[in-house]
């Protein structure tokens, strides 16, 4: 998640509320379809974990997460709510060099600055051990604009992302893309990448 104030504030005053729009019964088709790329017991980097729910559904699979996010009500939730041991960390503090099988990046990235994606998607290749697989939900549009409930958000076309994946040394594996509601309300293009570090 961004360390955008805005934002962040946004997150840790409507968490409840997040986390009732977001929480299921288990994993969703997306997260089963990346967690099918992955070894059993895989070490994998939630990055953005929100209240947890995902990271709760990849440990109940045996899978060893490292879960976080940079606002501290989302991983107070993820802790108190899913047991899950979460930590506050933003994008920039990922410092982790061949650690993780797996990276699971579900519409969190999109709190970033333009110029920093190139920088976080690096850092993350680093993260990734050789033949690691990243998931990235991102949404689509031109530009960057903060939504009616003050979340800064940068938008790309798939075809733009696919060139900074491919550029940070990722082979993009998959794509998927549709429409979602969030939690502003508004229907939403989106698009999911699989893709699998290089080098």
């Amino acid at each position: 998640m961004s360390a955008d104030k805005e934002t962040l504030a946004v997150y840790g005053t409507m968490a409840d509320h997040y986390r009732t729009l977001v929480s299921n019964d288990g994993a969703d088709a997306s997260l089963l379809d990346f967690l099918d790329t992955l070894p059993d017991g895989a070490r994998i980097l939630d990055l953005g974990c929100g209240p947890g729910n995902a990271a709760a559904a990849m440990i109940a699979r045996g899978y060893d997460v490292l879960a976080v996010d940079a606002a501290p009500e989302m991983v107070a939730l993820a802790r108190d709510v899913y047991g899950v041991p979460a930590q506050v960390q933003t994008f920039d503090d990922l410092e982790a060099v061949d650690a993780f099988d797996g990276v699971w990046a579900n519409f969190s990235l999109l709190h970033a600055e333009r110029a920093e994606l190139p920088t976080h998607l690096a850092a993350l290749h680093r993260a990734l051990r050789p033949g690691g697989r990243l998931h990235l939900g991102m949404k689509t549009g031109r530009g960057a604009a903060r939504d009616t409930l003050g979340r800064l958000y940068t938008y790309y076309s798939e075809t733009e992302l696919a060139a900074l994946l491919v550029a940070a040394r990722y082979t993009v594996v998959s794509t998927r893309t549709g429409i979602t509601r969030g939690m502003a309300g508004t229907d939403d293009p989106f698009v999911i990448f699989a893709a699998e570090r290089n080098g």
